[in-house]
């Protein structure tokens, strides 16, 4: 990865922070792409004390704002005439409905919409850099995700965080799938992950009892991390495009995130919501 620019975001704590440990530790130049930038920093100082690379950078980023987004992706390419990989990374989970800066549900609007506009913003980039790669983390969650087209913030129904998060990840693979066709022929790749269930901060808004005993059979971060980077950097899949990938292996992804037409209809609905 010498000479290769990427980008993670949420690259302050947890896998996002581990996958950008490991691509600096490849050679690559990371940015962090952080809502919180002392947390960003202090991520920073760590990934170069255990690397040796001082040029990780830090980048305030919020994807619930699409004027947050529009801003990372206006000071990045200020500052930088390349974008080797962008790794989709930060994401949430909510315990109760709430809204964006712009008013969308928070769970659909981060880890759906903040994660469609923030790449558009950066494709021309890629396009330029080509050969890139782009990595969406999705979830195993997705295959019991169901999109309800007719409330898909939760305006009318109950809100459920199971059912929020399960239709988000659901969305991110639809999103892949839709975004590979259009990058055909351009030299970039774009490939959703699952990486695995993972003991991070993520969890933060369940009981400390529960998240005690569940730690005990969960992932490390670097080890969450491992899927990414593979998909990230490995050589054998350079031309590999469009796949969900577990534990570095592609397999099939649900059925409901094949569907062409509901990919077409998520593509549309988003570039309205995106503006």
């Amino acid at each position: 990865m010498n000479g290769k620019v990427c980008i993670v975001t949420g690259g302050n704590t947890g896998i996002g922070k581990e996958t950008a440990r490991g691509l600096a530790q490849r050679g690559a130049k990371v940015v962090l792409a952080c809502r919180d930038t002392g947390k960003g920093e202090a991520a920073r100082d760590d990934i170069a004390r255990t690397t040796g690379r001082t040029d990780v950078e830090v980048s305030a980023l919020d994807l619930a704002s699409k004027a947050s987004i529009r801003a990372f992706a206006e000071t990045f390419r200020a500052k930088h005439d390349r974008l080797d990989v962008l790794v989709n990374n930060a994401g949430l989970w909510t315990g109760s409905r709430s809204t964006t800066k712009d008013g969308l549900e928070t769970t659909f609007g981060v880890n759906h919409v903040g994660t469609w506009l923030l790449t558009q913003e950066l494709l021309p980039l890629l396009k330029h850099s080509a050969p890139s790669r782009i990595v969406v983390l999705s979830s195993r969650m997705h295959y019991q995700g169901r999109m309800d087209w007719d409330d898909l913030q939760f305006e009318r129904r109950k809100f459920s965080r199971m059912k929020a998060y399960g239709q988000s990840k659901l969305a991110n693979v639809l999103f892949t799938k839709a975004l590979s066709r259009r990058l055909t022929g351009t030299g970039v790749t774009v490939n959703a992950v699952h990486p695995g269930v993972v003991a991070t901060e993520f969890s933060r808004d369940f009981p400390q009892v529960l998240m005690k005993l569940f730690s005990l059979f969960m992932l490390t971060p670097e080890q969450g991390a491992a899927c990414s980077l593979h998909v990230a950097t490995a050589p054998e899949l350079a031309g590999v495009t469009g796949e969900y990938f577990e534990k570095s292996r592609a397999i099939p992804a649900a059925k409901a995130a094949l569907d062409e037409v509901a990919q077409e209809r998520l593509w549309k609905l988003t570039e309205a919501l995106a503006g």
